[in-house]
């Protein structure tokens, strides 16, 4: 019955020009007989709960301007791969691991949900590589810097007031 459903399918694709087209356009991964597409169609009759979104686009701020702001208002910013709870790679864990050394509350932003937010972080910076961390609205680097810096004290001290606050709001 499967060998026969899959059959028919691959000749449904290839008498049908557009259904052979979205069968191109999505990933495809064939375990068995049974297929399982891995995208989201972006045809317009997909329904708007399906279409991918940006979280930071929503706000009506420029790109430049969030950036801004976030490192304005956030005494510790970092700009990562993935959120603190769960950092998506080594360099993003590793500076998440040592700001949290200082109990200091930690502002993020997940680089990977929307490429232009990681342009623009890229030029507010003029830095290529990530994560970044800014404290106190300055530009720090990355975890090489920021674990350096610990090692020395320097980032002690950097934090000293940030902790200090944070010990008064509690």
């Amino acid at each position: 019955m499967a060998r026969s459903l899959s059959q028919m399918l691959l000749k449904r694709f290839a008498a049908n020009p557009l259904a052979r087209s979205s069968a191109i356009t999505s990933r495809s991964i064939n375990q068995g007989e049974v297929w399982f597409s891995t995208t989201v169609p972006s045809d317009p009759d997909t329904h708007e709960d399906f279409r991918p979104t940006s979280k930071v686009e929503s706000s009506g701020l420029s790109l430049e301007n969030i950036v801004e702001q976030d490192v304005k208002e956030n005494p510790v910013m970092i700009y990562m791969k993935g959120v603190p709870e769960l950092p998506r790679c080594g360099f993003s864990s590793l500076a998440v691991r040592v700001l949290k050394e200082y109990s200091v509350p930690i502002s993020a932003r997940n680089i990977l949900e929307d490429p232009e937010l990681k342009n623009a972080v890229k030029a507010f910076s003029h830095w290529p590589t990530f994560p970044q961390i800014f404290i106190n609205g300055e530009f720090i680097g990355g975890s090489d810097i920021i674990l350096n810096m610990h090692q020395s004290g320097e980032l002690k001290e950097k934090l000293k007031t940030i902790a200090a606050n944070q010990g008064k709001a509690e």
